[in-house]
């Protein structure tokens, strides 16, 4: 992934793993190509704030994408071959109901009657967690770990999650 000033201006800086602090190497970084592989792109450093999941192409404007501000921290998606297994829960702390899920969800309140849930964890496999049904609205990049407070993660405590789904492509 390469980046610069909007419409691929100015200077550029090209990485292939993570970049906990892009503003070490850009002064802004507002546009970027991604020649290969996946990437999260965060507003904030140290994978923090908005998030937008981008594959191979060229996104020369970070405002189009919904962003707030400049990428400032990006992190690579590894392809994962094999099983994908999460474990949601209703309540913070792996609390209230819980369900296993080995796919896409397009709402979790219409398969489990949950209107959104507040912890996972995240045993196989690396998936998007979307705030609306049907994979709308801002994204979360979950890897294997446990969730115990999306807060935890930089959501702000009124952000709830409706939906989520693999990330299965061979980016």
């Amino acid at each position: 992934m390469s980046g610069n000033y909007r419409n691929f201006q100015g200077r550029s800086y090209e990485t292939s793993s993570d970049c906990a602090e892009l503003t070490s190497f850009l002064s802004r970084c507002n546009s970027c190509r991604v020649e290969s592989g996946c990437f999260m792109v965060y507003d904030r450093s140290n994978y923090m704030g908005n998030q937008y999941f981008l594959r191979r192409g060229e996104y020369s404007d970070y405002q189009h994408m919904g962003m707030s501000d400049c990428f400032r921290s990006c992190r690579t998606i590894p392809m994962h071959r094999g099983q994908f297994r999460t474990r949601i829960y209703q309540k913070d702390n792996f609390g209230g109901q819980m369900y296993e899920i080995m796919d896409d969800c397009d709402s979790f309140m219409d398969r489990y009657r949950m209107p959104d849930i507040q912890s996972c964890n995240v045993m196989d496999g690396h998936w998007l967690m979307y705030e609306q049904p049907n994979y709308r609205g801002k994204m979360v990049y979950l890897r294997p770990g446990e969730y115990r407070n999306f807060r935890d993660i930089g959501m702000s405590s009124t952000m709830r999650f409706r939906s989520m789904r693999r990330i299965m492509e061979s980016c």
